[in-house]
């Protein structure tokens, strides 16, 4: 097996292609704003602190815009209503409560480190929460980081049946409205496939990930609508 590269003081990556066959890039560096940013245009994100290790699946799981799929017990629950949303309104709690969520054997990978980092992200304007909402209890919401027309979902969470899903649909659609080229939901889950997502061969989300960073799109704040169907 070949030796993972350790990141030196030096703003750069190994290009993802280089990735081992897990999607394991590089570790080390540190997780500054610049670092971040050059990660994700680079097609690489971490996904630890202790230490700090950066990955590039291959295939990596995305959303099309114009494939995502919304099952019959979700469109009864957007056509119901009683939630509402928000964009940046609750970014810190968001986070926050997306990292007690347990996600692996060993506890959750949303480690302190990993929450000032992406609130350093969201104070300079790179990450983004949508947060659903019951009268003014928060229910659900999700979070992760836009650059240009690219936006990469990091992780979400539910205090009620079905409220996570509210909020990526919500997320999904919104996300489209603003003219948004490119979801990457990194790894497929049942929740994501169930929705729509589909892998891809990393070579192609490389293609299409610089034109979408490039795009020329803005996230928003405030209230947003939630969809009473699919686009509504």
């Amino acid at each position: 097996m070949r030796t993972v590269p350790r990141l030196g003081p030096d703003l750069a990556f190994p290009p993802a292609e280089a990735a081992d066959p897990r999607g394991l890039v590089a570790f080390g560096g540190d997780l500054s704003v610049a670092r971040l940013l050059l990660g994700y245009r680079s097609g690489i994100f971490p996904w630890s602190a202790s230490p700090i290790s950066w990955w590039s699946p291959d295939p990596r799981a995305v959303f099309e815009f114009d494939g995502v799929h919304v099952p019959r017990s979700l469109r009864r629950t957007l056509r119901r209503g009683g939630f509402r949303a928000t964009l940046d309104l609750a970014f810190g709690r968001v986070i926050r409560t997306c990292a007690e969520v347990p996600r692996r054997d060993d506890g959750t990978w949303i480690c302190p480190e990993l929450i000032a980092a992406y609130t350093r992200l969201h104070e300079e304007g790179w990450a983004h929460s949508l947060e659903v909402w019951r009268g003014d209890r928060l229910v659900g919401g999700i979070y992760g980081v836009a650059i240009g027309g690219f936006f990469a979902g990091e992780s979400m969470f539910h205090h009620e049946t079905d409220a996570s899903k509210v909020a990526l649909a919500t997320l999904l659609a919104h996300l489209r409205r603003r003219g948004f080229q490119l979801f990457d939901t990194q790894m497929l889950t049942e929740t994501t496939r169930r929705l729509g997502a589909r892998e891809i061969p990393r070579i192609e989300y490389l293609a299409r990930l610089a034109p979408a960073t490039a795009a020329p799109c803005t996230f928003g704040t405030g209230a947003v609508d939630i969809p009473g169907g699919p686009w509504d």
